[in-house]
């Protein structure tokens, strides 16, 4: 996971969040968060990264439609950062 961007760690957690990810649904999130458009360039390169890296599946659901989903070496990896990032948070909340 450390050898990731901060584009391709958000393209997991939206991944994981939404039931049948495919291209446009996941653009349709990332353009939300960040509140700028997410081209077709940037979206699907980096799709293929995480599938490359064994972290997400591509499967069709029709001829135009692909659909992603966590392989269960993402879903670790998403789970290590995320309590990763928790320790940190935790320890923020009580120093406040």
């Amino acid at each position: 996971m450390y050898d990731l961007t901060g584009f391709q760690r958000d393209l997991l957690y939206v991944i994981d969040g939404l039931d049948d990810p495919h291209g446009l649904g996941l653009k349709d999130e990332l353009e939300g968060y960040y509140d700028k458009k997410i081209h077709h360039g940037r979206l699907y390169p980096n799709l293929d990264t995480l599938v490359n890296k064994g972290l997400v599946e591509k499967s069709q659901l029709d001829r135009r439609t692909n659909v992603y989903k966590l392989t269960a070496r993402g879903q670790r990896e998403l789970d290590a950062r995320r309590e990763w990032e928790q320790q940190y948070l935790h320890d923020t909340l009580k120093a406040a």
